[in-house]
Parts: structure tokens; C-alpha cells; sequence
């Protein structure tokens, strides 16, 4: 009989090889090929008042035990973790919904002002539907832009590269 993990824990993990795990998300829009960027809020921790693209943590809920599947030898696994991750941040953060199909674009690690070692992998995905609607807790102001408009907005360094990636790979089609 096979034994399946009971709960998540890191208990047994090396504490060297912990970290966060975010990903990010460039939103592009096909009717006027644009992608959205939403300006964080001026109280948050790391870049208050810069421009960035929806995103979040891996969080402990995401992984409920009683619906990982088998993979064989006690090993429980978890279909389109980072699909569904980016799906509900763009959702939260944004108000909008994004297609099924994400793009891989880069990948990064980081070092927060509080210590905290970060992985960050970001995608690309196109718009489905929605309008921008977002929390002034967390955001205070949002836009459409192309290549030539980001030059008017503050983003965090990488967002820029994101964003000009992002249009010259959905515009290769």
C-alpha cells in the first residue's frame, strides 16, 4: 500500500535551499497590442510607486493534499501550479482574465531588502476579458502601453524588457 504525504511542512527541508517562489505576468492585448502595468502602491516594502506587472507568491493553500495525484511512489503531485498562480493574481490584482496559454520569458534571483532570497520566473499571457479594476490598497494607478510609452512610467527595472518582449513575441504570432 502506498504512503501519501499527511500535510506540507518544512520541517524536513534544507534551509539552504528555501526561498520565495513568485512569478509574474505580462498582460497583452491583442486589439491594440498593449499590455497592462499597474503602479504599486507607495507603502509597499520593495518598489513603492514603481510600475509592474501582476504577480505573486506559491502559497501553502495552493497545494491541498487531498487533491495532489499520484505520481508513483508515495509522491503526490500537482497539475499547473504557476498557470493557476498567474490566473488568480491577474484576477486580484487586476480585475481582468488571461487565456490559457502562458509564455515563458526570463527568470531571476533576488535578494528582498529584508533578506528574504526570492525566485522569480515571469511569463507572458495574452488579455481574454475583464476591465482593470484594482485594489487602492495595493495599487494606485494602472495603464495600457506599448513600447513607445513605457519611457512616461517609473517601472521596476526588468518590467520595461518584459514588456517590449512580451509585444515583439505575440506580434511574431
Amino acid at each position: 500500500m502506498t504512503s501519501y504525504p499527511k500535510k506540507i511542512s518544512l520541517d524536513n527541508a534544507k534551509k539552504e535551499k528555501l526561498f520565495y517562489f513568485v512569478s509574474t505576468v505580462v498582460v497583452y492585448r491583442e486589439s491594440d497590442k498593449r499590455c497592462l502595468i499597474l503602479k504599486r502602491h507607495e507603502r509597499e516594502k520593495v518598489h513603492p510607486g514603481k510600475y509592474c506587472v501582476p504577480g505573486g507568491k506559491l502559497e501553502w493553500e495552493d497545494f491541498d493534499i487531498k487533491k495532489g495525484k499520484d505520481g508513483g511512489g508515495g509522491v503526490l503531485y500537482f497539475d499547473d501550479a504557476i498557470k493557476n498562480l498567474l490566473k488568480r493574481e491577474v484576477l486580484e490584482e487586476a480585475g481582468v482574465q488571461i487565456k490559457k496559454d502562458i509564455h515563458y520569458l526570463a527568470d531571476m534571483v533576488f535578494i528582498r531588502p529584508d533578506e528574504t532570497p526570492v525566485m522569480l520566473v515571469r511569463f507572458a499571457a495574452k488579455y481574454k476579458k475583464g476591465k482593470v479594476k484594482f485594489d487602492p490598497k495595493d495599487f494606485s494607478d494602472f495603464a495600457w502601453v506599448n513600447e513607445k510609452e513605457l519611457k512616461n512610467y517609473d517601472c521596476i527595472g526588468n518590467v520595461v524588457d518584459e514588456v517590449k518582449d512580451t509585444i515583439k513575441h505575440f506580434k511574431k504570432g
